[in-house]
């Protein structure tokens, strides 16, 4: 393992600081990525939705695991910056495979990931001891290579029920998963879909590794999720739809079309 991956992985691990939280501007390619970059990006991290899209897949896993490879392989190339993927699923079903395709990535100069909680196929939630051992089974690949890869850990609990997203109930299912996954070698807990400020700060308060939200229109803004005790957040498929509506409207603009 280079030595570059290995201070790279301590930098972007020492970037989770709650109340001063990392911003992940989420890219899909190499040029994306340095346009990041150069706009003061501390880190670069993949969106999975976001690479799909780009090449015409949906969502899941749908995008030919040699393509993540090939497609990170340029990201980290084209910066000089911590690059971290969103690997979905693992793309395996079998844990020692996820940990397999976690090696394969750190090869490639990833210093981390998002593996999520939910089958890639309908989005239902796994089993926490089950998704518990694809975390274990991340951190030995993780260990055997020598380097401080961070594992964040995605759970879909809120994504599952979008009309009961104030439910505290949800977010004690939550906390729970989050227990089992830092005790499997986690180092941070995702929760898109959560955007109630009282149920962030809970989370913060209860959650045994730093908190991740996702960036959305209803999600409270930067300052206040830093002041929250958020350590990270993301902005998922954002910056693609963003990017596409300002190439759809600069095309009219040219063609002289109406919307």
């Amino acid at each position: 393992m280079p030595e570059t991956s290995r201070v790279l992985a301590e930098r972007f691990r020492a970037l989770h600081v709650p109340g001063n939280p990392l911003v992940i501007f989420n890219v899909w390619d190499a040029g994306s990525a340095r346009a990041v970059a150069a706009a003061g990006a501390r880190a670069i991290g993949l969106g999975s939705w976001s690479v799909a899209a780009a090449q015409g897949f949906e969502d899941g896993e749908q995008v030919p695991l040699s393509f993540v490879h090939e497609n990170l392989a340029r990201i980290v190339g084209a910066t000089d910056l911590p690059v971290s993927i969103d690997f979905e699923s693992g793309y395996a079903e079998v844990a020692d495979d996820v940990g397999r395709n976690i090696a394969g990535l750190i090869e490639i100069g990833a210093v981390g990931c998002n593996l999520e909680d939910s089958f890639p196929a309908d989005g239902a939630l796994r089993e926490p001891a089950a998704q518990a051992k694809r975390i274990a089974s991340a951190r030995k690949a993780a260990e055997s290579a020598g380097i401080a890869y961070f594992i964040n850990a995605r759970t879909d609990v809120f994504l599952r029920e979008p009309g009961d997203r104030e439910d505290p109930a949800l977010l004690r299912q939550a906390l729970e998963r989050g227990r089992a996954y830092a005790d499997a070698g986690a180092d941070g807990l995702f929760l898109p879909g959560l955007v109630d400020p009282g149920l962030i700060e809970r989370a913060v308060r209860s959650s045994p590794l730093p908190v991740n939200i996702m960036m959305s229109a209803s999600a409270p803004s930067r300052s206040i999720l830093a002041e929250l005790g958020v350590a990270r957040i993301s902005h998922g498929p954002g910056p693609y739809r963003a990017m596409l509506r300002h190439l759809e409207d600069a095309a009219r603009a040219a063609f002289g079309t109406q919307a």
